[in-house]
């Protein structure tokens, strides 16, 4: 359920009324990978339940543990009989095609990430680089138009927040603006990741066609996110952080920020916008 209705009191003036509210469900998401015999648990992700399969395949791409759709062997929740059956759809297992990809015992990370969270510092956009991921390479070209419509055709394909007020999304869009997928989720790096897990699962990537658009601020893991899936322009309707931009300039990323009121600014890769 992405959302849970709840009880509470309302204050209007000095007037107050108990009423019920849909607020924006979260709830833990444990991420285990099994390749052959061995199984290893790679993340607990604070996440609104929806597309857990494309939130633990995105993840796993953009960490750079799965590399393309073949790697994948089968996605499927935690059948455990050991496990409480109310949690057990709060576990995906992600079963590798072959056992040789990846080290599990490098993976002894066990990655603990908040609804709001991102790993910051120079160092992990040094880790990128050194992970062999490349500069984005796009012919892409798009008019100023065409940004301009985007937060509108977003917000309207904002179904839960705009019934509970209180999710991130993230939108792919095609270069005429078109609206191909959007998801969301209480943190902004699970949208990122539901997107990229969709275009692992449905073979579309690279995605160096295509544009992004975030309801929030561009964050780091936003841009991260987006250079591991190959998309070269990345929208938000706030502000981006320092590290956005460092990571959007290293990467060859246009980064559009402040996207709303028919008015904009960019802060690298302007040579893509018309």
């Amino acid at each position: 359920m992405s959302t849970t209705s709840v009880s509470l009191l309302a204050f209007a003036g000095e007037r107050s009324h108990p009423r019920f509210d849909d607020v924006a469900t979260e709830e833990p998401l444990q991420i285990r990978i099994e390749a052959g015999a061995q199984r290893s648990d790679v993340a607990v992700t604070m996440r609104t339940p929806g597309h857990d399969f494309e939130l633990a395949a995105g993840f796993l791409f953009c960490e750079g543990i799965v590399r393309a759709r073949q790697d994948v062997d089968a996605i499927t929740y935690c059948i455990d009989p050991e496990v409480d059956a109310q949690q057990r759809y709060n576990i995906v297992n992600v079963r590798l095609r072959n056992s040789a990809i990846v080290p599990l015992e490098r993976l002894e990370r066990h990655f603990a990430i908040g609804s709001a969270c991102g790993v910051c510092g120079k160092a992990q956009l040094e880790s990128l680089q050194a992970r062999g991921i490349a500069p984005v390479a796009s012919a892409l070209r798009v008019s100023s138009e065409v940004l301009l419509a985007l937060p509108e055709r977003l917000r309207q394909e904002q179904r839960v927040f705009q019934s509970t007020g209180g999710l991130h999304a993230s939108a792919l869009f095609d270069a005429s603006g078109t609206l191909e997928v959007v998801r969301e989720d209480i943190g902004r790096h699970n949208a990122m990741d539901k997107l990229a897990g969709w275009a692992l699962l449905n073979g579309a990537l690279p995605l160096n066609d295509r544009i992004v658009m975030v309801s929030g601020r561009s964050s780091f893991e936003v841009v991260q996110k987006a250079a591991a899936a190959g998309i070269p322009i990345v929208c938000s309707v706030s502000a981006p952080s320092s590290l956005a931009i460092e990571t959007a300039r290293a990467f060859n990323i246009t980064l559009v920020g402040f996207l709303r009121e028919r008015r904009f600014n960019i802060y690298a890769g302007e040579e893509r916008i018309r």
